[in-house]
Protein backbone atom coordinates (compact mmCIF):
# COMPACT_ATOMS: atom_id res chain seq x y z
CA UNK A 1 0.00 0.00 0.00
CA UNK A 2 1.27 3.69 -0.79
CA UNK A 3 0.64 6.48 1.01
CA UNK A 4 -0.48 9.76 0.76
CA UNK A 5 0.78 13.10 3.16
CA UNK A 6 -1.75 16.21 2.09
CA UNK A 7 0.80 19.27 2.38
CA UNK A 8 -0.54 21.60 0.29
CA UNK A 9 -2.34 23.99 2.46
CA UNK A 10 -1.71 27.60 3.09
CA UNK A 11 -1.22 27.39 6.32
CA UNK A 12 -3.11 30.90 7.01
CA UNK A 13 -4.64 29.86 11.23
CA UNK A 14 -1.42 29.83 11.66
CA UNK A 15 0.13 32.97 10.61
CA UNK A 16 2.70 34.31 11.56
CA UNK A 17 4.47 30.90 11.74
CA UNK A 18 3.44 29.97 7.99
CA UNK A 19 4.84 33.16 6.58
CA UNK A 20 7.87 31.45 5.40
CA UNK A 21 7.49 28.04 6.42
CA UNK A 22 5.15 25.42 5.15
CA UNK A 23 3.04 24.49 7.85
CA UNK A 24 4.24 20.50 7.30
CA UNK A 25 8.03 21.67 8.16
CA UNK A 26 6.86 23.39 11.59
CA UNK A 27 8.61 22.31 14.57
CA UNK A 28 7.51 20.08 17.52
CA UNK A 29 8.93 17.62 20.08
CA UNK A 30 12.34 18.42 18.47
CA UNK A 31 11.18 17.12 14.58
CA UNK A 32 8.99 18.72 11.86
CA UNK A 33 5.39 17.63 11.84
CA UNK A 34 5.93 15.39 8.59
CA UNK A 35 8.76 13.64 9.86
CA UNK A 36 6.85 12.37 12.61
CA UNK A 37 4.55 10.82 9.75
CA UNK A 38 7.10 9.93 7.87
CA UNK A 39 9.44 7.60 10.70
CA UNK A 40 5.68 6.30 11.73
CA UNK A 41 4.96 4.89 7.99
CA UNK A 42 8.64 3.53 7.72
CA UNK A 43 8.53 1.92 10.86
CA UNK A 44 4.97 0.54 9.89
CA UNK A 45 6.40 -0.96 6.76
CA UNK A 46 5.23 1.88 3.76
CA UNK A 47 7.96 2.01 1.41
CA UNK A 48 6.27 5.02 -1.16
CA UNK A 49 4.76 7.94 0.07
CA UNK A 50 3.14 10.77 -2.15
CA UNK A 51 3.83 14.21 -0.92
CA UNK A 52 1.44 17.33 -2.61
CA UNK A 53 2.44 20.69 -2.37
CA UNK A 54 1.72 24.30 -2.74
CA UNK A 55 2.25 26.86 -0.39
CA UNK A 56 6.51 26.92 -0.36
CA UNK A 57 6.73 23.73 -1.06
CA UNK A 58 10.37 23.88 -2.60
CA UNK A 59 10.97 24.06 1.15
CA UNK A 60 9.07 20.62 1.45
CA UNK A 61 10.88 18.80 -1.16
CA UNK A 62 14.23 20.55 -0.77
CA UNK A 63 14.01 18.92 3.10
CA UNK A 64 12.82 15.94 2.43
CA UNK A 65 14.70 14.97 -0.75
CA UNK A 66 13.75 11.55 -2.06
CA UNK A 67 12.83 10.15 1.19
CA UNK A 68 15.86 7.85 1.30
CA UNK A 69 16.80 9.60 5.30
CA UNK A 70 13.67 8.16 6.49
CA UNK A 71 14.14 5.06 4.68
CA UNK A 72 11.39 5.42 2.18
CA UNK A 73 10.79 7.30 -1.55
CA UNK A 74 9.37 10.00 -1.98
CA UNK A 75 7.11 11.36 -4.80
CA UNK A 76 5.98 15.03 -4.82
CA UNK A 77 2.59 16.30 -6.30
CA UNK A 78 2.88 20.04 -6.65
CA UNK A 79 0.11 22.47 -6.95
CA UNK A 80 0.28 25.89 -8.59
CA UNK A 81 -2.78 26.58 -6.62
CA UNK A 82 -3.97 24.79 -3.51
CA UNK A 83 -7.21 22.01 -5.00
CA UNK A 84 -8.32 21.29 -1.54
CA UNK A 85 -8.47 18.08 -0.59
CA UNK A 86 -10.21 15.83 -2.84
CA UNK A 87 -8.39 17.98 -6.23
CA UNK A 88 -5.11 17.23 -4.29
CA UNK A 89 -5.46 13.64 -4.33
CA UNK A 90 -7.30 13.61 -8.05
CA UNK A 91 -3.56 15.28 -9.48
CA UNK A 92 -1.59 13.10 -7.32
CA UNK A 93 -3.75 9.77 -8.53
CA UNK A 94 -1.20 8.49 -11.31
CA UNK A 95 1.36 8.35 -8.82
CA UNK A 96 -0.81 6.13 -6.34
CA UNK A 97 -1.47 3.74 -8.74
CA UNK A 98 -5.13 1.83 -9.14
CA UNK A 99 -4.74 0.26 -5.25
CA UNK A 100 -6.14 1.76 -1.85
CA UNK A 101 -3.83 4.02 -0.55
CA UNK A 102 -3.82 5.71 3.05
CA UNK A 103 -3.93 9.53 3.35
CA UNK A 104 -2.96 11.59 6.09
CA UNK A 105 -3.19 15.34 6.46
CA UNK A 106 -0.03 16.85 7.43
CA UNK A 107 -1.74 19.21 9.89
CA UNK A 108 -2.45 16.50 12.64
CA UNK A 109 -0.50 14.40 14.68
CA UNK A 110 -1.03 11.12 16.22
CA UNK A 111 0.12 8.49 17.90
CA UNK A 112 -1.62 5.77 16.11
CA UNK A 113 0.64 2.99 14.83
CA UNK A 114 0.08 2.80 10.62
CA UNK A 115 0.53 -0.94 10.83
CA UNK A 116 -2.76 -1.70 10.91
CA UNK A 117 -4.49 0.30 7.83
CA UNK A 118 -1.60 -2.26 5.86
CA UNK A 119 -5.00 -4.27 5.61
CA UNK A 120 -7.55 -2.16 4.82
CA UNK A 121 -7.06 -2.47 1.17
CA UNK A 122 -8.55 -6.07 0.73
CA UNK A 123 -12.00 -5.37 1.72
CA UNK A 124 -12.32 -2.48 -0.57
CA UNK A 125 -14.50 -3.32 -3.64
CA UNK A 126 -17.65 -1.28 -5.48
CA UNK A 127 -19.11 -1.21 -2.27
CA UNK A 128 -16.96 -0.31 -0.21
CA UNK A 129 -14.65 3.05 -0.96
CA UNK A 130 -13.03 4.30 2.12
CA UNK A 131 -12.21 3.62 6.14
CA UNK A 132 -12.34 6.89 8.45
CA UNK A 133 -10.63 6.90 11.60
CA UNK A 134 -12.47 8.58 14.07
CA UNK A 135 -11.24 10.20 17.32
CA UNK A 136 -12.92 11.85 20.65
CA UNK A 137 -14.27 15.34 19.61
CA UNK A 138 -11.81 18.04 20.69
CA UNK A 139 -13.08 21.14 21.92
CA UNK A 140 -12.68 22.90 18.94
CA UNK A 141 -14.98 20.60 16.91
CA UNK A 142 -17.53 19.13 19.79
CA UNK A 143 -20.20 18.45 17.52
CA UNK A 144 -18.26 15.46 15.91
CA UNK A 145 -18.53 14.59 12.10
CA UNK A 146 -19.65 11.02 11.50
CA UNK A 147 -21.50 7.83 13.52
CA UNK A 148 -20.22 5.01 13.92
CA UNK A 149 -22.75 1.96 13.06
CA UNK A 150 -22.62 -0.06 15.55
CA UNK A 151 -25.09 -2.40 14.30
CA UNK A 152 -23.32 -3.17 11.31
CA UNK A 153 -19.73 -4.33 11.49
CA UNK A 154 -17.82 -4.97 8.45
CA UNK A 155 -16.50 -8.36 7.71
CA UNK A 156 -16.84 -9.25 11.30
CA UNK A 157 -14.02 -7.17 11.78
CA UNK A 158 -14.08 -5.69 15.08
CA UNK A 159 -14.04 -2.88 15.50
CA UNK A 160 -14.89 -2.08 12.11
CA UNK A 161 -18.33 -0.46 11.56
CA UNK A 162 -20.30 1.47 8.47
CA UNK A 163 -20.16 5.02 8.76
CA UNK A 164 -24.04 7.15 9.34
CA UNK A 165 -23.58 10.82 8.81
CA UNK A 166 -24.76 13.30 11.43
CA UNK A 167 -27.93 14.75 11.27
CA UNK A 168 -28.73 17.91 12.87
CA UNK A 169 -31.87 16.87 14.44
CA UNK A 170 -29.98 13.25 15.91
CA UNK A 171 -28.87 12.78 19.49
CA UNK A 172 -26.33 9.86 18.67
CA UNK A 173 -22.64 10.75 19.73
CA UNK A 174 -21.01 11.19 16.67
CA UNK A 175 -17.03 11.01 16.58
CA UNK A 176 -14.76 13.25 14.99
CA UNK A 177 -13.02 12.21 11.62
CA UNK A 178 -9.09 12.33 13.02
CA UNK A 179 -7.94 13.39 8.41
CA UNK A 180 -6.32 9.60 8.44
CA UNK A 181 -8.19 7.67 6.04
CA UNK A 182 -7.72 4.27 3.49
CA UNK A 183 -9.32 5.56 0.51
CA UNK A 184 -10.31 3.76 -3.16
CA UNK A 185 -9.19 5.48 -6.55
CA UNK A 186 -13.24 4.65 -7.40
CA UNK A 187 -13.98 6.96 -4.87
CA UNK A 188 -13.09 9.84 -7.24
CA UNK A 189 -14.38 8.28 -10.35
CA UNK A 190 -16.38 10.93 -12.60
CA UNK A 191 -14.29 14.05 -10.76
CA UNK A 192 -12.88 16.72 -12.63
CA UNK A 193 -9.43 18.11 -12.06
CA UNK A 194 -9.67 21.36 -10.30
CA UNK A 195 -10.54 22.24 -6.94
CA UNK A 196 -12.54 19.85 -4.74
CA UNK A 197 -13.74 19.42 -1.35
CA UNK A 198 -13.19 15.55 -0.50
CA UNK A 199 -16.18 15.65 2.43
CA UNK A 200 -18.96 15.92 0.01
CA UNK A 201 -17.57 12.53 -1.66
CA UNK A 202 -17.43 11.44 1.68
CA UNK A 203 -20.60 11.79 2.81
CA UNK A 204 -22.32 11.01 -0.51
CA UNK A 205 -20.58 7.68 -0.20
CA UNK A 206 -21.82 6.95 3.46
CA UNK A 207 -25.74 7.54 2.18
CA UNK A 208 -24.80 4.59 -0.07
CA UNK A 209 -23.43 1.93 2.89
CA UNK A 210 -19.93 2.49 1.41
CA UNK A 211 -17.58 3.80 3.92
CA UNK A 212 -16.29 2.05 7.32
CA UNK A 213 -14.76 3.93 10.15
CA UNK A 214 -12.92 2.85 13.51
CA UNK A 215 -12.64 4.20 16.78
CA UNK A 216 -9.21 5.69 17.73
CA UNK A 217 -8.80 6.73 21.91
CA UNK A 218 -5.21 7.99 21.64
CA UNK A 219 -3.44 10.61 21.54
CA UNK A 220 -4.54 12.53 18.85
CA UNK A 221 -4.10 16.45 17.83
CA UNK A 222 -5.25 19.17 15.26
CA UNK A 223 -2.27 21.81 14.50
CA UNK A 224 -4.97 24.68 13.71
CA UNK A 225 -3.44 27.07 15.58
CA UNK A 226 0.40 28.59 17.28
CA UNK A 227 -1.38 27.73 20.42
CA UNK A 228 -2.19 23.92 19.92
CA UNK A 229 1.51 23.64 18.40
CA UNK A 230 2.80 25.00 21.37
CA UNK A 231 0.90 22.70 22.97
CA UNK A 232 1.55 19.53 21.46
CA UNK A 233 5.41 20.79 21.61
CA UNK A 234 4.95 20.83 25.50
CA UNK A 235 3.35 17.66 25.49
CA UNK A 236 5.94 15.83 24.02
CA UNK A 237 8.87 17.20 25.33
CA UNK A 238 7.18 16.01 28.93
CA UNK A 239 6.56 12.54 27.18
CA UNK A 240 10.53 12.52 26.49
Amino acid sequence: MKAMILAAGLGKRMLPLTQHTPKPLLQVGGKSLIAHHLERLHRAGFKQVVINTAHLGEQIEATLGDGKDFGLSLYYSHEDQPLETAGGIIKALPLLGESPFLVINGDVWCDLPFEGFMSYGQYFDDEHLAHLLLVDNPPQHPEGDFILDRSRPVDNRKEVFLLRNKRADSEELAYTFSGISVLSPTLFDGCAAGSLALGPLLRNAIEGGKVSGSYYSGQWSDIGTPERLKELDQFLSLDC
